[in-house]
């Protein structure tokens, strides 16, 4: 059975804006384990549009940039959206019956699978399926933007705190 994952960089105020702070060297190394050591991912459609950078290839990429690009496209993808008509490679399109499929997922897969947007991981989270939160906490404050958690707050227990880099803290919860 998959352990379901929700983590997201996130300001000290609680804000997810990938455009207004970003890793360290330290912080994307570790994504770029993280995305490799993943069964598979689920992305929101606002979140899947963002990362689909990734698919391209730019001739201005450091080493690093290329291993993310290369760790990513490989990971297996269910992208959740009624908007979309076609999702890209190694991706696979859920455009009903959300709480279904992840659950189906969890069932039937071994290993971690990351579920990637607010939005998203608080609808699954009210059917009960999120395991565990992890918040890398950068040390900035936005004032506003779309929250980490995009709805009713889950009752938590924090089970785990590492230091990444020279300034992120990401904080493990569990639901209480």
């Amino acid at each position: 059975m998959a352990k379901i994952i929700f983590g997201m960089n996130v300001s000290l105020d609680g804000y997810v804006d990938h455009d207004r702070f970003a890793p360290d060297a330290a912080l994307f190394a570790h994504w770029t384990d993280h995305v490799r050591g993943l069964t598979a991912s689920v992305y929101g459609r606002r979140m899947y549009e963002i990362m689909r950078y990734w698919d391209t290839d730019d001739p201005s990429w450091t080493p690093a940039l290329r291993d993310f690009a290369v760790a990513w496209r490989a990971l297996p993808k269910w992208v959740v959206s009624r908007s979309l008509a076609s999702v890209g490679p190694n991706a696979t399109l859920v455009s009903e019956e959300t709480e279904g499929a992840v659950r189906r997922l969890k069932d039937t897969l071994e290993g971690e699978v990351s579920i990637s947007g607010p939005v998203l991981a608080q609808s699954l989270a009210a059917s009960g399926l999120i395991d565990e939160y992890r918040l890398y906490l950068h040390p900035v404050v936005l004032g506003s933007g779309a929250p980490f958690f995009a709805g009713p707050r889950p009752r938590l227990r924090l089970v785990d705190s590492e230091r990444i880099g020279g300034e992120v803290i990401r904080l493990t919860y569990v639901p209480a």
